[in-house]
């Protein structure tokens, strides 16, 4: 019989309701019990609910033989067959009553396992049937028993029973595989159970920092990291600097604004950072977040090594050492540094790469690049003051390069905040806050966590009292930390003797002068025992016969201004302490030479400056004569800048110095205030105002600001703000084109909105200067670049009417342009490099009497333009001729026709446009013919003829064709080398009165090369 057949006579409909009554309905639950639930006990023929006997089986299963005989079909066998075969399937079903298992174990063995125990519980049933009686009874029986499981599945209890079945299962399992692990643990386990070890340590080593100058009474000398951390940002400039507004040329291409970001999100743009800042900048605190969130967060492993450490312990170390270097109490497994290194889960946070001598800095960098180059798949940050090394320094290494920018007025607010909140004096918050707003000297001095911290506890200590100038600033602090920090933290007996202020300081400025003059920020304790038990005796008898050994340990652990940050190890809590204390006693010594032999060096900068504030008045005039003397710009405003530290000088030193400092300030060229720039943030306090400076000077004074409005926002903001009422129209280009230097949002408000908008141009390229806009009074010229939607732009404006010029440059979203219709008042409109632009039929609803075209997607639509007076084009134009492109009604004065916009139609036609008076021909890349020049011959009006250079250089039969022209009066030939024959060309042009030369960049030659071959008219040179 054929499988199908049989399926057929077996039906679900047949075989279910037999199934159904051959078992008793199971009750809600999970039928737990502490022995199984037998089959036995489910059968309805058997156990305590006994609905169906032997004889109700054999008459269900005689239903189902005999409705299988009476079927449609071939009978499946033979009918005297009929009675055999309905008993062996009820000694079969009944045999489900012998199985010892339960529901669950029964489905476990499925229909054909369950079909066969119940032809060997039931041996013998059927051993006299035909084969086809035997086929159909064990098929039956295997319908029954898929039937029979299917009815398991479906009862109440099962799965329920089935769940806490594999529960039990699970649990044995897992305590199971749990001692295997335990007697066999993996190879990496111990890495794993060291690495939680090892990252709990890190989270609470460095989960908290001090804010030097608020460790009083009442107040913690150490703050939790999240408290005391401020996001600062940082910034990066990977193209040259763009200083001045001005219309760019066809292909020049123009920088990106300089990116700036949060600096803790640095490593999530680039896995590998050098970041540049200040001293007291936040560069530490800094590394210590990275590491902690790190840790807790369990992204990477972090390491952290401190140079100032590494470098002591030479050679530095390899991986295995990374943490013993450091003072780490934990010792990893075998190996485990370089497999975190391998796998790419390290955080490899180097730190302070000006803290150690120059000539320690090679081998530094050989020793990264050897790290580097083996495990290349880390996150590498190494933090360092802006000028310890070149820009350069790891460029080859992949490694992007930021400045951690000062902390701007927002940052400072919400340190000040923060600051009172944890040391629980809110009374003094809101008037430091006015102090800082309105004295320009003390918020200068604001621009890092450090010195804000100092002034807030200045501040408070002082009831409200703030000293002016640094020196004062540094004076009061340290008296605070050497005199009042004992005591107010009632130490004076429990540590010895009390050390007076004067002696503590005689201590440390030895100190601080030994590691200025060996390029270090730490030695070894022996070393610094040394330099005070040589100073010791000199001291009064009370201190001066002292254990020096003692006597350091006083120091580091009561004066708040020296620390050992690891064993053996000695530091100043901050290089800023280490500069003032240095310069102090360099001046007591009579060292100023010293200090000025090495004034080239920037890092020196503080400590000189620093040295004329403690100097008298004839150790000034020696010092600043020398430095004037070098005659190198930065260290005359190095002098310039030491003036505000000397109370007392020499009248005719200082005139002196700010007469050679005049030179400088304000610089008169673009080029001068590049270089002024160049010295550094110091110049930005040097700047004058507008009044009294003329137009050219203006401009030097806002290029140089804003240069150094990368690195010193505030403070060039500050400078630029002054101008920005200037008329100049430079003046006022610059304001617009230095932007992007500064907070969108800020410089929109304070410089932008006040600047007079007559021929001036704003350019957006950020969503965000974008968004600026509606803020803004209307802008009638406008420039927008980059990726933008036409509508987004649109949005951007609130007052399109306004807007009577509009350039959009490389923007490859632009399509069509049915979006700048609201643009009502639109007169002058450019598009370059947008390549999907279409749809210029769409403008011809607007006032458009200029268009300036380059790499748009089509220009079938120009003849729909019927207003244009200036035409540009740098693209080859549809049709055989001009007048089939253009609008014939168009009233063009001016036109250019560059690169291959005449490839396809000549000049053809071009004798149409009676009212062109200018016409301008780019690089072109066909020779034009005779009839083409007939064309312009034929133009009545033409007085200005441009021709590029390159038609002269490289289609010399161009010029051949040309005819006379005696109307043309003006000529200008911009882009020459200097090597062009223009005897041909003026020939040809007897009436000129002008002509203007322009030199390509890079070539330079004398114009009176060319004087001779224009007798009639006036040469000049339009240098680039």
């Amino acid at each position: 019989m054929e499988p199908a057949v049989l399926g057929g006579k077996l039906a679900s409909s047949l075989v279910a309701p037999l199934v159904k009554k051959l078992f008793v309905t199971g009750g809600p639950g999970a039928g737990l019990v502490d022995r199984p639930v037998r089959l036995t006990r489910l059968v309805s023929f058997r156990g305590e609910q006994r609905t169906l006997g032997e004889r109700e089986v054999r008459r269900l299963a005689g239903q189902l033989v005999g409705a299988s005989l009476d079927s449609l079909g071939e009978p499946p066998f033979p009918r005297d067959e009929e009675t055999a075969v309905a008993d062996a399937l009820t000694a079969r079903l009944l045999a489900l009553g012998d199985l010892d298992m339960d529901d669950v174990q029964a489905v476990r063995l499925g229909h054909r396992e369950l079909a066969g125990r119940l032809r060997q519980h039931a041996s013998g049933s059927g051993s006299q049937l035909s084969a086809d009686a035997c086929y159909f009874l064990d098929s039956a029986t295997e319908w029954a028993c898929l039937h029979i499981l299917e009815f398991f599945t479906r009862r109440s209890t099962f799965v329920a029973r089935t769940l806490v079945a594999q529960t039990r299962g699970q649990a044995e399992l897992i305590a199971k595989v749990d001692e295997l692990i335990t007697r066999t643990p993996r190879p990496d386990a111990r890495d794993t159970a060291f690495e939680r070890r090892y990252q709990s340590y890190v989270a609470e080593r460095h989960n908290h920092l001090t804010i030097y100058g608020i460790d009083l009474r009442d107040s913690p000398d150490r703050w939790p990291l999240e408290v005391a951390y401020l996001t600062l940002e940082a910034t990066a400039d990977r193209e040259p600097d763009r200083d001045a507004d001005r219309d760019a040329a066809p292909g020049e291409e123009v920088s990106p604004h300089a990116r700036r970001l949060p600096a803790d999100e640095t490593l999530d743009k680039e896995p590998r950072v050098l970041l540049r800042g200040d001293a007291g900048s936040g560069k530490t605190t800094l590394v210590q977040w990275l590491a902690v969130t790190a840790a807790r967060e369990g992204t990477h492993v972090p390491y952290i090594l401190p140079l100032r450490t590494l470098v002591r312990t030479a050679p530095l170390p390899a991986p295995a050492t990374f943490l013993s270097a450091v003072g780490c109490p934990l010792s990893p497994p075998d190996g485990w540094t370089e497999r975190v290194l391998t796998t790419g889960r390290a955080l490899v946070l180097v730190d302070g790469l000006d803290e150690i001598p120059a000539a320690d800095r090679h081998a530094t960098r050989d020793w990264l690049r050897g790290l580097i180059h083996a495990y290349p798949d880390n996150r590498w940050l190494l933090t360092t003051r802006p000028t310890a090394v070149r820009a350069d320094w790891l460029s080859q290494e992949g490694f992007w390069e930021l400045s951690l920018a000062p902390m701007g007025r927002a940052e400072v607010a919400t340190f000040v905040h923060r600051w009172h909140e944890a040391a629980r004096a809110p009374e003094f918050e809101q008037p430091l806050l006015d102090s800082l707003r309105t004295k320009r000297d003390l918020a200068r001095l604001a621009t890092n966590p450090l010195m804000c911290g100092l002034i807030c506890a200045l501040h408070r200590e002082r009831r409200g009292y703030l000293p002016t100038g640094r020196k004062e600033l540094y004076d009061a602090a340290l008296t605070m930390l050497l005199a009042r920090r004992d005591r107010e933290r009632g130490m004076g007996t429990v540590e010895g003797p009390e050390v007076s202020e004067e002696a503590q300081l005689e201590l440390l400025q030895r100190l601080a002068y030994a590691l200025v003059l060996s390029g270090r920020t730490e030695m070894a304790r022996e070393t610094a025992e040394g330099i005070v038990e040589r100073a010791l005796p000199t001291l009064a008898p009370a201190v001066g016969h002292r254990d020096a050994s003692a006597m350091l340990r006083t120091l580091l652990l009561r004066s708040g201004v020296l620390r050992h940050p690891a064993e053996g190890v000695v530091e100043f809590v901050h290089r800023t302490f280490q500069d003032y204390l240095a310069a102090r006693y360099a001046v007591e010594e009579g060292h100023l030479g010293v200090l000025t032999s090495h004034a080239d060096e920037t890092q020196w900068e503080d400590v000189i400056r620093m040295a004329l504030a403690h100097a008298r008045p004839r150790e000034r005039v020696s010092v600043l004569r020398e430095l004037l003397g070098r005659g190198t710009p930065r260290l005359t405003l190095l002098a310039l800048a030491c003036l505000e530290h000397t109370t007392a000088l020499d009248p005719a030193v200082r005139t002196e110095v700010e007469e050679r400092a005049a030179e400088l300030i304000p610089p008169r060229t673009t080029e001068a205030a590049r270089e002024l720039a160049g010295a550094g943030p110091l110049v930005l306090e040097l700047l004058p105002g507008p009044e009294s400076l003329t137009a050219q000077e203006a401009l030097g004074v806002t290029v140089t600001a804003s240069v150094l409005g990368r690195d010193e926002p505030d403070g060039s903001l500050a400078v630029l703000r002054r101008f920005r009422d200037h008329p100049d129209l430079e003046v006022r280009r610059q304001l617009a084109g230095t932007w992007h230097r500064f907070g969108t949002e800020e410089y929109a408000a304070e410089v932008l909105d006040h600047l007079d908008r007559t021929d001036l141009f704003l350019d957006c390229e950020t969503p965000a200067q974008l968004a600026a806009l509606t803020g803004m009074r209307p802008w009638r010229k406008l420039r927008v670049s980059g990726r933008h939607r036409a509508e987004d732009i649109a949005a951007a404006v609130p007052e399109p009417e306004a807007v009577t010029d509009f350039h959009i440059r490389e923007n490859p979203l632009l399509t069509e342009l049915d979006v700048l219709r609201r643009f009502t008042s639109l007169n002058r409109l450019s598009l370059y490099e947008c390549p999907w632009t279409t749809g210029l039929d769409g403008l011809s609803s607007l006032p458009l009497t200029e268009l300036v075209l380059d790499s748009v997607a089509d220009l079938s639509g120009l003849r729909a333009l019927p207003s244009l007076r200036l035409l540009s084009l740098a693209q080859e134009l549809p049709g055989t001729s001009l007048g089939e492109a253009l609008s014939a009604e168009a009233p063009l004065g001016f036109l250019f026709l560059g690169r291959n916009s005449t490839d396809a139609t000549g000049l053809r036609g071009l004798g149409h446009w009676t009212t062109l008076h200018t016409l301008s021909l780019g690089p072109l890349t066909t020779e034009l013919t005779a009839a083409d020049w007939r064309e312009v011959a034929a133009l009545p009006g033409l007085t200005h003829l441009y021709l590029n250079a390159a038609i002269i250089r490289d289609l010399p039969a161009s010029i051949g064709c040309m005819p006379e022209l005696p109307g043309v009066e003006v000529l200008r030939v911009p882009a020459m080398e200097g090597t062009e024959h223009l005897a041909a060309v003026a020939d040809r042009l007897p009436g000129l009165h002008s002509v203007v030369l322009g030199n390509r960049y890079g070539h330079f030659f004398p114009v009176s090369d060319f004087q001779h071959l224009f007798p009639s008219a006036a040469v000049t040179l339009d240098e680039r």
